[in-house]
């Protein structure tokens, strides 16, 4: 079995300029996929898309048979302006339309910003030849044939290929009972300390803001760094034996992690994440699947803010942003005593739900694959990796400016999400 579904290798992405995109990649992709794509665009109800980059702009529409792609914009569809660079990653799936908004790298000049996030899996389907999900097209089967109970939860003992094939099928797991109380109050403890030295423009911290307008430390990046009980555990066999479930080279040799307090009344910022994939930003054709674990240092409830999935879909081609209303999947909050790990696919669609009643705390790590043979990976600064990660904190300001000539309800109705 496996949950490896990489299509490209690091070392044949490239720069493209904005000429070979626009005469080249886009005419070669559809004349491939664009029936594809425009199956995907009729299904999910989007308008067409002009793409603007410098002085020159292309369109993408569906001309009841097949994507067309013609020069100039288009009056009836929706207009996104960006530069060559983000051009160039959108295209080899390096980054997403979100990805590129939370960059403040697009700026839609007419149109929704839903239009532009919609249009993410249709890029998928004209570049990677992925399908656009739509409804029926995912079943679950346990191993003997028969319907798989997607609301089953395991333990250590169990046997690892069925363990494994729920994986596989569901894209998340929920494995009870697996570290003690006095460990996950070790970690709680370290937390805490880490909470408290947490300064809004340390680098380190994500923040976000109550109802009075008060300012809270909801993150702690590079968390592992200040726990040495973490560390400890993050080495222990109850956890690294997630990394041999299914047949890939998961490796969790150099694991780190992130230390997560979800406080009661935040009304702005990333404390309480809407629907998303973990490769939301980009790279899924290059890095999924990973597995991301969440160690329970409290346990989390429906009133507690339980983590939500979405079963299956880890095996759709839908947008990594937001639920989308076509998607026929009912979603599932895994509700976790002390101690417990939840586990999902990086392509998994996820979200923290709002605790309502009391706070919970969490940590967050997880495997990759190894790269592929003869692959390798452009190595960037440790500094910058870091400070990418701190900038996400005030992501919903540059997720604005990218729809803000689109009218604020589409963003608005995003934002609402993280209530």
């Amino acid at each position: 079995m496996s949950i490896d579904c990489r299509t490209r290798r690091h070392i044949d992405r490239r720069e493209l300029g904005r000429d070979e995109v626009f005469d080249r990649w886009l005419p070669d992709a559809v004349r491939d996929n664009g029936p594809l794509a425009a199956r995907g665009l009729r299904y999910k109800q989007l308008p067409p898309l002009s793409l603007v980059v410098e002085d020159r702009t292309v369109s993408l529409r569906d001309d009841g048979d097949t994507l067309t792609l013609s020069d100039g914009p288009l009056d009836d569809g929706a207009i996104a302006r960006l530069d060559a660079p983000s051009l160039s990653d959108l295209v080899q799936d390096w980054t997403t339309t979100m990805g590129l908004a939370m960059n403040s790298r697009v700026k839609m000049t007419q149109g929704g910003f839903n239009d532009w996030v919609g249009w993410e899996p249709v890029f998928r389907a004209l570049f990677d030849g992925r399908p656009v999900h739509e409804a029926g097209a995912i079943s679950f089967q346990a191993a003997d044939g028969s319907d798989l109970d997607l609301t089953r939860s395991f333990e250590l003992d169990d046997d690892p290929e069925e363990v494994g094939h729920f994986l596989e099928e569901a894209g998340f797991l929920h494995v009870r009972n697996v570290f003690s109380d006095a460990e996950m109050a070790a970690v709680s403890t370290d937390l805490d300390a880490a909470l408290e030295r947490a300064r809004a423009d340390d680098g380190a911290s994500w923040w976000a803001g109550d109802s009075t307008g008060k300012q809270h430390p909801v993150r702690v990046l590079f968390f592992h760094e200040q726990s040495e009980a973490l560390m400890s555990l993050l080495m222990d066999e109850r956890i690294q034996w997630l990394s041999r479930l299914t047949g890939d080279d998961l490796s969790g040799k150099k694991m780190g992690a992130e230390g997560l307090i979800k406080p009661l009344d935040i009304q702005t910022g990333l404390s309480d994440l809407p629907w998303h994939k973990d490769c939301g930003q980009g790279g899924h054709s290059y890095l999924c699947n990973g597995l991301t674990i969440g160690i329970s240092v409290t346990g989390a409830d429906r009133t507690s803010g339980a983590l939500g999935v979405v079963p299956g879909s880890h095996r759709a081609n839908v947008q990594t942003a937001g639920k989308d209303e076509s998607l026929d999947m009912a979603a599932r909050k895994l509700e976790t005593a002390t101690g417990d790990l939840t586990v999902h696919c990086s392509d998994t669609l996820h979200r923290a739900h709002r605790p309502v009643e009391r706070t919970r705390k969490v940590v967050y790590t997880g495997f990759r694959q190894a790269l592929l043979p003869g692959d390798a990976v452009q190595q960037v600064p440790l500094a910058k990796q870091r400070a990418d990660r701190a900038r996400l904190t005030n992501v919903q300001d540059r997720i604005a400016s990218a729809g803000a000539d689109a009218g604020e309800s589409e963003f608005v109705a995003l934002e609402d999400e993280t209530r």
